[in-house]
């Protein structure tokens, strides 16, 4: 997981964006449903009258609720309404007609909290009002310590009247005690039911002054509708943004693990490149920086977005109703369970699936790139068989996870229509007693969904994780592989090859984790203007030999020098730039003939090329192609033959005109003929440059200023052909193997008349 998260520490500015997006989302997101719960049961339910405490009230019926309140109730009143005259034709309500005048109080400007508490004042002094209006003489409670008996003539005179009348009469009977006796009998009454009772008042009270309940509730429906538009459109933009800045970042990830990936790879030694597999560095650097890019963009929509829904969501639901938490609990508690079980059987899976589909790759790649000898060894039907198996592998593997995984999804939808249906159930048996209200009950299912949703998104995150984290575990092996070919502190721009002289001191070689050296105690100059060839049997060392020169591995011991300088002073541009390397195994790029000959040197001039060309003996079948240089080769050069391909590997190092020419065994797939015509053109146009050339064959280095003869990483003998043909035992065997014996004894012959001289 930290290895993911350090990826974005370039894009902190861009996620601390998206951060703050995602709480304005969060926030809309959490806001709807109480905006849902309004428009249910205010704008519906309440006809919308959104407080307790009436915007306009008759005199009449405010002097009679007023009998009802406490001082400090009063208090609160008189500081928050007006009397106002011919009030019916305000705008402050939509009224019915404005033909009648009417003596009113008008509610002044309050802000929340003095609205809040002015809702508190009237609310309990309204619904005693509202009760003594409705209750019969006869059901009048009677107050506590009250040995007053009413006369029979009051008795009568008063029948039926209500309660509120006989207070307004009564001076025996007060309002306060009344008050105090309702608020005994409404003990039980929840403060949601007292606001539903005062709001039922209010809309009696409108509707009897002449406001038009009907215009108030579509106005209400309407700027909460319009307020409802407003969020959704916010969270569009939110999630657009998001979605965009999130995929830019994953983007640029991508981009930078990809550069960064290709930098680390350009710059491995070959001891690096033998300890990644060609399959292996493919599969890093394509399918795993994709896994990591796809991971973090999901991470930066989901992963940062579900914590601040859900905490948000546990916030709002304390807030709607604490008696149904405990179900939010057991949601969260059963998803948890669910997911860590889920988990703790795929994840081990997922660690082993990133392996199966680099050995996928191997085998896709050995196939593809053998199927020459396949076919050759009628082994297609072999080869078949192993990729069907590996195949197979990788594809149970793939299935199990998903068919665990395929789990989930079923049983959290199950899970939440179960939650839904569990607070419909509890909350009906509030809602039939008052302390719950339908559209509360909505908001609390809503964002109970939401808390929920916000695990499934952690849920869903942690099943691309594993893959993802296995994933940015392998690249950052790459690239927190240190190269050990770097170039000193000491190596300087300035330091460049002049001559090309090249002194291997006593030079040993070790691959890493080896037993034994490949090359021991290497002592030899190649002089510029000379031709140096390196021979031996298989696996002597000759190849090596060549690849510590351009510093493709470093010397254990000894040194190599260039010009009397040791080639780690050089940087390794300047050195490779004064070195042509011509591979055992040519290599061509997709392209043309043209711009595989200028590889080297891009701004040589075709003059340039051809008169490198010309000396390759490759002139004539480039001059043979209808298009000439600019004729086409595909990727590894497939439309050449071996031999076309290796001259034209020779053609682009002599092209660069570099001080020093290493050829690796790059004479073998040539004919005799244009073997010798090349290695003459070479001697009469490549005079300045020290050439070493590493062969099998006799006749392409027995004309060469000095032979060095290895055998099993050691110099066996060192001279010019006829001098090791009489000195050198090995190079004698050498020679035995690939002449006739007529041939050899002539040379023989030669060699001891060069000797008698």
């Amino acid at each position: 997981m930290g290895k993911l998260i350090k990826n974005l520490g370039r894009y902190k500015f861009q996620c601390l964006l998206v951060l703050i997006l995602l709480v304005v989302q969060a926030l809309c997101d959490l806001a709807l449903p109480d905006y849902t719960a309004d428009i249910m049961d205010t704008g519906i339910l309440q006809k919308g009258v959104d407080s307790v405490s009436p915007k306009v009230i008759s005199q009449s019926s405010m002097d009679d609720i007023k009998l009802f309140m406490t001082q400090d109730e009063l208090e609160v009143f008189e500081d928050s309404y007006e009397l106002v005259e011919d009030i019916n034709g305000d705008d402050i309500l939509p009224w019915k007609s404005t033909s009648r005048k009417l003596t009113a109080y008008k509610r002044t400007e309050q802000d929340s909290e003095k609205l809040k508490k002015l809702d508190s004042s009237m609310g309990t002094a309204i619904m005693v009002y509202s009760a003594a209006a409705k209750m019969p003489l006869d059901k009048m409670p009677q107050q506590e310590g009250s040995q007053e008996q009413m006369p029979p003539e009051m008795l009568e005179k008063l029948k039926g009247k209500t309660m509120l009348e006989f207070i307004k009469m009564s001076s025996g009977v007060t309002a306060a005690g009344f008050r105090e006796s309702m608020m005994k009998n409404a003990s039980d009454m929840s403060d949601m039911a007292i606001e539903q009772a005062a709001k039922a008042f209010v809309q009696q009270e409108y509707d009897s002054i002449g406001v038009d309940l009907d215009e108030l509730e579509k106005s209400y429906l309407l700027k909460a509708g319009l307020k409802m538009l407003g969020m959704a459109g916010l969270i569009m933009l939110c999630t657009v943004l998001v979605g965009f800045l999130a995929a830019k970042i994953g983007a640029g990830i991508g981009l930078d693990l990809r550069v960064g990936v290709f930098k680390k790879v350009i710059s491995f030694s070959n001891q690096e490149m033998d300890s990644f597999s060609t399959s292996s560095l493919i599969t890093r650097s394509t399918n795993d920086i994709q896994q990591i890019q796809m991971v973090l963009t999901i991470m930066l929509r989901m992963c940062l977005y579900a914590p601040i829904l859900g905490i948000g969501g546990m916030l709002r639901v304390l807030d709607t109703n604490t008696s149904m938490v405990w179900i939010i609990g057991v949601a969260v508690i059963g998803v948890m369970a669910l997911v860590g079980i889920l988990l703790a059987i795929a994840m081990p899976k997922f660690k082993v699936m990133q392996k199966k589909v680099d050995k996928l790759n191997l085998v896709t790649r050995e196939i593809l790139t053998g199927l020459p000898v396949i076919r050759a060894f009628s082994r297609e039907k072999h080869e078949e068989k192993r990729f069907d198996e590996t195949n197979t592998d990788l594809t149970k593997t793939m299935l199990f996870t998903h068919r665990v995984m395929s789990f989930m999804f079923p049983a959290m939808t199950l899970m939440m229509n179960g939650v839904a249906i569990l607070i419909v159930w509890i909350a009906a048996k509030q809602i039939d007693i008052g302390k719950l209200q339908v559209g509360s009950m909505t908001a609390f299912i809503t964002y109970a969904m939401m808390i929920i949703m916000s695990f499934l998104m952690l849920t869903m995150i942690s099943v691309f994780l594993p893959r993802a984290a296995v994933a940015a575990e392998r690249v950052d092996e790459v690239l927190r592989s240190e190269p050990t070919v770097v170039d000193r502190e000491s190596a300087s721009e300035d330091t460049k090859v002049t001559q090309g002289v090249v002194r291997f001191e006593h030079v040993n070689f070790r691959y890493d984790n080896a037993d034994a050296d490949v090359l021991e105690d290497i002592d030899f100059t190649a002089r510029s203007g000379k031709t140096t060839a390196i021979i031996g049997s298989t696996g002597s060392g000759k190849s090596t030999l060549i690849h510590l020169i351009p510093r493709f591995y470093d010397v254990t011991s000894g040194r190599i020098t260039i010009d009397g300088v040791d080639v780690r002073d050089y940087t390794q541009h300047n050195l490779r730039d004064a070195i042509g390397f011509v591979p055992q195994k040519a290599v061509l790029f997709s392209g043309d003939i043209d711009s595989n000959l200028s590889f080297g040197c891009t701004d040589a001039e075709h003059e340039q090329l051809e008169k490198a060309a010309q000396i390759a003996q490759a002139e004539e079948f480039i001059t043979a192609k209808p298009e000439g240089y600019k004729s086409e080769i595909a990727q590894g050069g497939t439309n050449v033959s071996g031999g076309q391909k290796q001259r034209l590997s020779i053609a682009r190092a002599i092209a660069k005109k570099p001080k020093i020419l290493i050829f690796d065994d790059s004479f073998s797939a040539l004919d005799f003929k244009t073997d010798v015509a090349l290695r003459k053109a070479l001697g009469e146009n490549v005079k300045d440059s020290t050439i070493i050339i590493v062969a099998q064959r006799i006749v392409t280095i027995m004309n060469a200023d000095e032979i060095i003869v290895l055998d099993d990483g050691k110099i066996a003998g060192k001279g010019t052909h006829y001098e090791l043909l009489k000195n050198c035992e090995v190079y004698d065997q050498i020679v035995r193997s690939q002449i006739s014996e007529a041939e050899y004894n002539k040379q023989l012959e030669e060699a001891n008349a060069k000797e008698a001289k």
